[in-house]
């Protein structure tokens, strides 16, 4: 009886960290946004050296009482798995490490404050809070686009680096080192910039060939900023009509012994280790 009692705590526990089709689960996920974006700020405002000064206190503070919070949230995941190696070593549960660890070494550590800007590895937890059901379908339709995009996107950014190192190098040898092109390789990094349409503005042709050059250099950048994104764009299209009445699995369920997550909607065990999925 002890033992079900146990099962049923951690169960529940489980669903409320790791799942959102629940209201708890919900409400925990938009308290863990709220606090992740509050650690991001209070970082923010702490480089700010007049900010600081003046309520380095405060800021201080705030993040103990944020970092204490994950803290607790850390070993509550771990507490909740039924095997806690799956979480710790994790994607998502080095990040939370990572980014929680900072401060406490701080405290006991001289010198590792440069560490405390790894706090905003928090920023990335929040791919992890998204992921309630409004936010699922189109997540996974993106994911698929990206995936059936990626041989054309490497051929593209291929050919974009080849023109790069063969624009560079006629740069090189038209402008020379008194127009700032030392070398190849820094001739090929103005080339990036500026098929890249960034246009740091360290170095620039002064030969009216290598102005020539530039300028076609720069059109041709316009045109291949928009690829990748048709790319991406024809696939998510292609997808939506190929599939117009294909189900999206919209469901958060996470295996509480392996936490295996993305099981189907009406999924009864997990598709990893055979778990059960429900108390029932």
């Amino acid at each position: 009886m002890e033992t079900q009692r146990k099962k049923s705590w951690k169960r529940k526990m489980h669903e409320i960290i790791y799942e959102a089709d629940t209201p708890h689960g919900k409400l925990f996920d938009v308290i863990l946004l709220v606090l992740i974006l509050a650690s991001i700020v209070l970082v923010m405002l702490e480089s700010v050296e007049n900010l600081d000064a003046k309520y380095h206190d405060i800021f201080y503070a705030g993040e103990w009482i944020i970092t204490i919070f994950f803290t607790l949230e850390y070993f509550a995941r771990i507490i909740s798995v039924n095997k806690p190696s799956k979480y710790i070593f994790s994607f998502y549960g080095i990040i939370d490490f990572l980014s929680t660890i900072p401060l406490y070494l701080s405290f006991f550590i001289i010198g590792s404050n440069a560490l405390l800007t790894v706090r905003a590895l928090r920023l990335l937890r929040i791919f992890r809070i998204l992921k309630v059901t409004r936010y699922i379908g189109e997540s996974n339709k993106l994911t698929k686009a990206l995936k059936d995009s990626k041989t054309k996107i490497s051929v593209f950014l291929f050919a974009v680096l080849i023109i790069s190192i063969i624009s560079g190098t006629i740069m090189y040898l038209v402008e020379g080192e008194e127009s700032g092109f030392r070398n190849i390789p820094v001739s090929i990094y103005w080339c990036i910039v500026t098929l890249t349409t960034v246009g740091y503005g360290d170095i620039a042709p002064i030969t009216p060939f290598g102005q020539f050059l530039a300028s076609i250099i720069m059109i041709m950048g316009y045109g291949i900023i928009a690829v990748p994104t048709g790319i991406v764009s024809a696939e998510y299209t292609k997808g939506a009509l190929e599939n117009p009445n294909k189900h999206i699995h919209t469901n958060t369920q996470s295996c509480s012994n392996c936490n295996q997550d993305k099981h189907d909607d009406n999924a009864t065990f997990c598709k990893n280790c055979g778990y059960a999925l429900h108390d029932d």
